[in-house]
């Protein structure tokens, strides 16, 4: 067998075996239902309320970062549901039975996590204008990315490669021009 194909392999069970261990938390009621809030939030609720929020806050300059986390936003959904379009990565909880399914999916497939790489996205693009945010965005982003795979609806590596996307998107936002 080709080294490739077993690195591969390596890494698709790691993967698997990574999303098991996370989804055990799903089976306790109290545990499940927490991140599903935190994802449903982190669906563009949390986000949405928080653009409305900054120019409140912090006037012109809280305007021109929601203006920002809404072409961000924008350039998230396109990148992340072409990833998704080539790839067609099946959920974990459709791959395998014993993954406990935690929230209803938006969609049926996985790769990447657009619920990390907004919140990634946002968090930063938030916190280069406002660092004093960092205190809540950071946690409640990070909860976010855990709460994918504690919900059964995404490997370990659809949160990273979201992550990933997030931060590049991120620092390319500031370079578009906004009047």
């Amino acid at each position: 067998m080709d080294w490739n194909v077993q690195s591969v392999q390596k890494m698709a069970a790691l993967d698997l075996a990574l999303c098991l261990r996370f989804n055990r938390a799903c089976v306790f009621a109290p545990v499940r239902r927490f991140f599903a809030v935190v994802s449903w939030l982190g669906n563009g609720k949390f986000w949405y309320v928080l653009m409305l929020v900054l120019p409140l806050v912090h006037g012109r300059e809280g305007l021109d970062v929601s203006l920002r986390m809404a072409l961000a936003g924008i350039a998230g959904v396109l990148v992340y549901k072409l990833i998704k379009h080539l790839t067609h990565r099946p959920r974990p909880f459709m791959a395998d039975d014993a993954i406990v399914l935690g929230a209803a999916p938006l969609d049926q497939f996985s790769f990447p996590s657009g619920h990390t790489l907004h919140a990634v996205m946002f968090t930063l693009i938030v916190c280069a204008g406002f660092p004093a945010w960092a205190w809540l965005l950071v946690p409640f982003t990070l909860m976010v990315a855990a709460s994918r795979v504690i919900l059964g609806l995404h490997y370990p590596t659809d949160v990273v490669l979201g992550a990933l996307v997030g931060l590049v998107l991120a620092f390319a936002v500031p370079l578009l021009p906004i009047a």
